[in-house]
Protein backbone atom coordinates (compact mmCIF):
# COMPACT_ATOMS: atom_id res chain seq x y z
CA UNK A 1 0.00 0.00 0.00
CA UNK A 2 3.17 2.44 0.12
CA UNK A 3 2.75 3.07 3.75
CA UNK A 4 6.54 4.09 3.43
CA UNK A 5 5.95 7.74 2.62
CA UNK A 6 3.45 8.43 5.00
CA UNK A 7 2.91 7.50 8.16
CA UNK A 8 0.75 4.77 8.58
CA UNK A 9 -2.55 5.11 10.23
CA UNK A 10 -3.25 3.55 13.74
CA UNK A 11 -6.36 1.51 13.30
CA UNK A 12 -8.70 0.32 15.62
CA UNK A 13 -9.99 -3.24 14.94
CA UNK A 14 -13.04 -3.68 16.77
CA UNK A 15 -14.07 -7.23 17.67
CA UNK A 16 -15.93 -9.58 20.36
CA UNK A 17 -18.48 -7.24 21.47
CA UNK A 18 -22.30 -8.17 23.50
CA UNK A 19 -24.17 -10.01 20.68
CA UNK A 20 -25.03 -13.67 19.47
CA UNK A 21 -22.09 -13.20 17.35
CA UNK A 22 -19.49 -12.15 20.16
CA UNK A 23 -17.01 -15.48 18.98
CA UNK A 24 -17.32 -15.11 15.12
CA UNK A 25 -16.70 -11.39 15.60
CA UNK A 26 -13.52 -12.13 17.26
CA UNK A 27 -12.69 -14.80 14.59
CA UNK A 28 -13.01 -12.56 11.79
CA UNK A 29 -10.89 -9.24 13.62
CA UNK A 30 -7.84 -11.15 14.72
CA UNK A 31 -7.05 -12.57 11.12
CA UNK A 32 -7.39 -9.06 9.92
CA UNK A 33 -5.54 -6.99 12.67
CA UNK A 34 -3.03 -9.41 11.79
CA UNK A 35 -2.98 -8.75 7.62
CA UNK A 36 -3.09 -4.84 8.65
CA UNK A 37 -0.28 -4.79 10.81
CA UNK A 38 1.70 -7.41 7.98
CA UNK A 39 0.41 -4.20 5.72
CA UNK A 40 2.37 -1.29 7.64
CA UNK A 41 -0.49 -0.16 10.02
CA UNK A 42 -0.34 0.37 13.25
CA UNK A 43 -3.17 -1.85 14.79
CA UNK A 44 -5.09 -1.81 18.30
CA UNK A 45 -7.59 -4.56 18.84
CA UNK A 46 -10.48 -3.68 20.52
CA UNK A 47 -12.96 -5.96 22.10
CA UNK A 48 -16.12 -3.58 21.97
CA UNK A 49 -17.99 -3.25 25.65
CA UNK A 50 -20.37 -0.58 26.79
CA UNK A 51 -17.43 1.71 27.51
CA UNK A 52 -16.70 1.58 23.71
CA UNK A 53 -16.53 5.28 23.48
CA UNK A 54 -14.16 6.06 26.68
CA UNK A 55 -11.69 3.39 25.03
CA UNK A 56 -12.03 5.06 21.60
CA UNK A 57 -11.15 8.40 22.96
CA UNK A 58 -8.35 7.38 25.02
CA UNK A 59 -7.11 5.45 22.02
CA UNK A 60 -7.47 8.46 19.41
CA UNK A 61 -7.32 6.16 16.05
CA UNK A 62 -7.45 7.49 12.87
CA UNK A 63 -9.72 4.97 11.70
CA UNK A 64 -12.11 2.11 12.80
CA UNK A 65 -12.15 -1.47 10.96
CA UNK A 66 -15.31 -2.62 12.10
CA UNK A 67 -15.44 -6.46 12.61
CA UNK A 68 -18.47 -6.36 14.92
CA UNK A 69 -21.14 -9.05 13.47
CA UNK A 70 -24.80 -9.25 14.74
CA UNK A 71 -26.78 -6.88 16.81
CA UNK A 72 -24.74 -3.40 18.00
CA UNK A 73 -22.21 -3.78 15.93
CA UNK A 74 -23.92 -4.73 12.04
CA UNK A 75 -27.34 -2.83 13.19
CA UNK A 76 -26.42 1.14 13.36
CA UNK A 77 -25.82 1.45 16.75
CA UNK A 78 -22.10 1.68 16.49
CA UNK A 79 -21.85 3.40 13.55
CA UNK A 80 -23.92 6.12 14.97
CA UNK A 81 -20.90 6.27 17.86
CA UNK A 82 -18.52 6.72 15.57
CA UNK A 83 -20.34 9.42 13.49
CA UNK A 84 -20.62 11.37 16.92
CA UNK A 85 -17.18 10.72 17.88
CA UNK A 86 -16.06 11.83 13.99
CA UNK A 87 -13.64 8.60 13.74
CA UNK A 88 -13.79 7.49 10.07
CA UNK A 89 -14.54 3.99 9.92
CA UNK A 90 -15.25 1.40 7.25
CA UNK A 91 -18.76 -0.60 5.78
CA UNK A 92 -21.77 0.46 5.96
CA UNK A 93 -23.09 3.51 7.55
CA UNK A 94 -26.25 4.11 10.22
CA UNK A 95 -29.44 3.53 8.00
CA UNK A 96 -27.82 1.18 5.97
CA UNK A 97 -26.52 -0.88 8.62
CA UNK A 98 -29.91 -0.46 10.50
CA UNK A 99 -31.87 -1.54 7.17
CA UNK A 100 -29.76 -4.68 5.81
CA UNK A 101 -30.13 -5.96 9.49
CA UNK A 102 -33.78 -5.27 9.66
CA UNK A 103 -34.33 -8.42 7.08
CA UNK A 104 -38.56 -7.36 6.79
CA UNK A 105 -37.17 -4.01 5.76
CA UNK A 106 -34.72 -4.37 3.56
CA UNK A 107 -36.78 -6.71 1.49
CA UNK A 108 -39.32 -3.96 0.85
CA UNK A 109 -36.14 -2.36 -0.08
CA UNK A 110 -35.66 -4.76 -2.73
CA UNK A 111 -38.83 -5.11 -3.68
CA UNK A 112 -39.40 -1.51 -4.60
CA UNK A 113 -36.04 -1.57 -6.59
CA UNK A 114 -37.31 -4.59 -8.26
CA UNK A 115 -35.49 -7.24 -7.36
CA UNK A 116 -37.17 -10.61 -6.59
CA UNK A 117 -38.15 -11.72 -3.14
CA UNK A 118 -40.39 -14.14 -1.59
CA UNK A 119 -43.21 -14.04 0.48
CA UNK A 120 -42.92 -13.29 4.65
CA UNK A 121 -44.30 -11.67 7.71
CA UNK A 122 -43.29 -10.56 11.22
CA UNK A 123 -45.60 -12.88 13.91
CA UNK A 124 -45.16 -13.24 17.51
CA UNK A 125 -43.42 -16.34 18.26
CA UNK A 126 -45.69 -17.53 20.50
CA UNK A 127 -47.83 -17.75 17.62
CA UNK A 128 -45.50 -19.38 15.39
CA UNK A 129 -45.07 -21.94 18.00
CA UNK A 130 -48.95 -22.47 18.29
CA UNK A 131 -49.81 -22.90 14.83
CA UNK A 132 -48.74 -22.94 11.07
CA UNK A 133 -48.71 -18.94 10.42
CA UNK A 134 -47.92 -19.79 6.39
CA UNK A 135 -48.57 -22.76 4.60
CA UNK A 136 -45.49 -25.38 5.18
CA UNK A 137 -42.55 -25.27 3.89
CA UNK A 138 -41.39 -22.09 5.62
CA UNK A 139 -38.20 -21.11 7.41
CA UNK A 140 -38.62 -19.09 10.81
CA UNK A 141 -35.53 -17.11 11.62
CA UNK A 142 -34.85 -14.08 13.73
CA UNK A 143 -36.08 -10.40 12.04
CA UNK A 144 -32.81 -8.56 13.24
CA UNK A 145 -29.94 -11.42 14.40
CA UNK A 146 -27.22 -12.92 11.83
CA UNK A 147 -25.13 -16.09 11.07
CA UNK A 148 -28.11 -18.06 10.69
CA UNK A 149 -28.68 -17.87 14.81
CA UNK A 150 -31.80 -19.39 15.71
CA UNK A 151 -32.88 -20.60 11.91
CA UNK A 152 -36.06 -23.22 11.56
CA UNK A 153 -36.92 -25.14 8.57
CA UNK A 154 -40.69 -26.24 8.61
CA UNK A 155 -40.99 -28.81 5.98
CA UNK A 156 -43.68 -29.53 3.85
CA UNK A 157 -44.88 -32.80 5.35
CA UNK A 158 -44.35 -31.52 9.49
CA UNK A 159 -46.51 -32.75 12.14
CA UNK A 160 -47.05 -29.03 13.71
CA UNK A 161 -45.40 -25.98 14.13
CA UNK A 162 -41.87 -25.49 15.02
CA UNK A 163 -40.75 -25.33 18.89
CA UNK A 164 -38.70 -22.63 18.75
CA UNK A 165 -36.17 -22.16 21.71
CA UNK A 166 -37.00 -20.01 24.73
CA UNK A 167 -34.33 -17.47 23.65
CA UNK A 168 -35.95 -16.76 19.93
CA UNK A 169 -37.23 -13.12 19.88
CA UNK A 170 -40.62 -12.29 20.97
CA UNK A 171 -41.11 -11.18 17.24
CA UNK A 172 -39.62 -13.66 14.34
CA UNK A 173 -39.74 -13.73 10.40
CA UNK A 174 -41.78 -16.10 9.05
CA UNK A 175 -40.71 -16.95 5.35
CA UNK A 176 -42.02 -18.97 2.45
CA UNK A 177 -39.14 -21.68 2.02
CA UNK A 178 -37.27 -21.06 -1.73
CA UNK A 179 -35.76 -24.27 -2.80
CA UNK A 180 -32.61 -24.99 -4.57
CA UNK A 181 -28.94 -23.43 -4.37
CA UNK A 182 -27.66 -21.59 -2.20
CA UNK A 183 -25.42 -18.37 -4.22
CA UNK A 184 -23.85 -15.71 -2.61
CA UNK A 185 -22.50 -12.75 -4.40
CA UNK A 186 -19.70 -9.63 -2.46
CA UNK A 187 -19.86 -6.41 -3.88
CA UNK A 188 -16.67 -4.00 -2.89
CA UNK A 189 -17.38 -0.33 -3.38
CA UNK A 190 -18.99 -0.29 -6.85
CA UNK A 191 -17.95 -3.78 -7.84
CA UNK A 192 -19.29 -6.99 -7.89
CA UNK A 193 -16.46 -9.70 -7.49
CA UNK A 194 -17.97 -12.76 -8.16
CA UNK A 195 -20.14 -15.45 -7.55
CA UNK A 196 -19.75 -19.00 -4.82
CA UNK A 197 -21.94 -21.51 -4.91
CA UNK A 198 -22.54 -23.16 -1.25
CA UNK A 199 -22.33 -27.19 -1.16
CA UNK A 200 -23.43 -28.43 2.42
CA UNK A 201 -25.14 -32.00 2.89
CA UNK A 202 -27.84 -30.26 4.95
CA UNK A 203 -28.98 -26.62 6.04
CA UNK A 204 -26.82 -23.71 5.74
CA UNK A 205 -26.36 -23.27 9.37
CA UNK A 206 -23.78 -21.52 11.42
CA UNK A 207 -21.62 -25.09 11.94
CA UNK A 208 -21.86 -25.00 8.16
CA UNK A 209 -20.41 -21.42 8.39
CA UNK A 210 -18.12 -21.21 10.61
CA UNK A 211 -16.89 -25.11 11.44
CA UNK A 212 -13.96 -26.37 9.00
CA UNK A 213 -15.96 -28.89 6.19
CA UNK A 214 -19.07 -26.95 7.01
CA UNK A 215 -19.45 -25.92 3.40
CA UNK A 216 -17.51 -26.76 0.56
CA UNK A 217 -17.40 -23.20 -1.62
CA UNK A 218 -17.52 -23.94 -5.57
CA UNK A 219 -15.84 -19.89 -6.71
CA UNK A 220 -16.49 -19.02 -9.15
CA UNK A 221 -19.72 -20.78 -9.26
CA UNK A 222 -20.19 -22.66 -12.12
CA UNK A 223 -23.47 -21.75 -13.58
CA UNK A 224 -25.60 -20.43 -16.64
CA UNK A 225 -23.92 -17.42 -17.78
CA UNK A 226 -27.34 -15.50 -17.35
CA UNK A 227 -27.90 -17.13 -14.33
CA UNK A 228 -24.19 -15.80 -12.81
CA UNK A 229 -24.59 -12.17 -13.99
CA UNK A 230 -27.89 -12.26 -12.79
CA UNK A 231 -26.27 -12.08 -9.24
CA UNK A 232 -24.08 -10.44 -9.96
CA UNK A 233 -26.18 -7.54 -11.30
CA UNK A 234 -28.85 -8.14 -7.66
CA UNK A 235 -26.08 -7.80 -5.30
CA UNK A 236 -24.70 -4.30 -6.95
CA UNK A 237 -28.48 -3.28 -7.03
CA UNK A 238 -29.33 -4.49 -3.68
CA UNK A 239 -26.06 -2.83 -2.12
CA UNK A 240 -27.31 0.32 -3.71
CA UNK A 241 -30.94 0.67 -2.95
CA UNK A 242 -30.02 0.30 0.58
CA UNK A 243 -27.15 2.52 0.66
CA UNK A 244 -24.25 0.65 1.56
CA UNK A 245 -21.00 1.39 1.92
CA UNK A 246 -17.76 -0.52 1.57
CA UNK A 247 -17.98 -4.71 1.41
CA UNK A 248 -21.21 -6.12 1.46
CA UNK A 249 -22.50 -9.78 0.99
CA UNK A 250 -26.13 -10.63 -0.85
CA UNK A 251 -26.76 -14.40 -0.84
CA UNK A 252 -29.40 -15.64 -3.01
CA UNK A 253 -31.37 -19.03 -3.70
CA UNK A 254 -31.54 -20.31 -7.31
CA UNK A 255 -34.34 -23.05 -8.20
CA UNK A 256 -32.70 -24.66 -11.27
CA UNK A 257 -36.46 -25.41 -12.82
CA UNK A 258 -37.14 -22.00 -12.68
CA UNK A 259 -34.68 -20.98 -14.40
CA UNK A 260 -34.11 -16.94 -14.08
CA UNK A 261 -37.53 -16.50 -12.35
CA UNK A 262 -35.94 -19.09 -9.68
CA UNK A 263 -33.55 -16.67 -8.12
CA UNK A 264 -34.46 -14.62 -4.88
CA UNK A 265 -32.41 -12.43 -2.94
CA UNK A 266 -32.39 -13.69 0.82
CA UNK A 267 -30.79 -10.71 2.49
CA UNK A 268 -27.64 -8.54 2.02
CA UNK A 269 -24.74 -9.06 5.10
CA UNK A 270 -22.96 -5.51 5.33
CA UNK A 271 -20.47 -6.78 8.05
CA UNK A 272 -19.49 -9.92 5.99
CA UNK A 273 -17.12 -12.48 7.96
CA UNK A 274 -13.42 -12.47 7.65
CA UNK A 275 -12.63 -15.55 9.24
CA UNK A 276 -10.76 -18.29 7.44
CA UNK A 277 -13.39 -20.37 6.19
CA UNK A 278 -16.11 -17.04 5.35
CA UNK A 279 -16.96 -15.95 1.52
CA UNK A 280 -16.13 -12.87 1.04
CA UNK A 281 -12.29 -13.04 1.70
CA UNK A 282 -12.29 -15.98 -0.66
CA UNK A 283 -13.88 -14.55 -3.16
CA UNK A 284 -11.69 -11.46 -3.50
CA UNK A 285 -8.84 -13.74 -3.40
CA UNK A 286 -9.99 -15.34 -6.88
CA UNK A 287 -10.45 -12.14 -8.05
CA UNK A 288 -6.39 -11.69 -7.30
CA UNK A 289 -6.78 -9.30 -4.06
CA UNK A 290 -5.04 -10.56 -0.79
CA UNK A 291 -6.23 -10.97 2.36
CA UNK A 292 -3.77 -8.37 3.32
CA UNK A 293 -5.37 -5.85 0.45
CA UNK A 294 -9.05 -6.43 1.07
CA UNK A 295 -8.06 -5.60 4.59
CA UNK A 296 -6.17 -2.19 3.56
CA UNK A 297 -8.76 -1.23 1.16
CA UNK A 298 -11.49 -1.29 3.54
CA UNK A 299 -9.24 0.95 6.04
CA UNK A 300 -8.39 3.30 3.39
CA UNK A 301 -12.43 3.41 2.14
CA UNK A 302 -13.41 4.20 5.84
CA UNK A 303 -14.84 8.00 6.01
CA UNK A 304 -17.68 9.40 8.36
CA UNK A 305 -20.80 10.34 6.35
CA UNK A 306 -21.33 7.28 5.38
Amino acid sequence: MGQSSRTPPKVAVLMGGPSAEREVSLSSGKPCAAALRDEGYEVVEVDAGRDLAAVLIDLKPDVVLNCLHGRWGEDGCVQGLLEWLRIPYSHSGVLASALAMDKQRSKEVYAAAGLPVVPSVIAPAAEVRARHVMTPPYVVKPNNEGSSVGVYLVHEDSNGPPQLSADMPEMVMVEAFAPGRELTTTVMGDRALTVTDILTDGWYDYDAKYKPGGSRHVVPADLPPKIFDLCMEYALRAHKALGCRGVSRTDFRWDESKGADGLILLETNTQPGMTATSLSPEQAQVCGISFGQLCAWMVEDASCHR
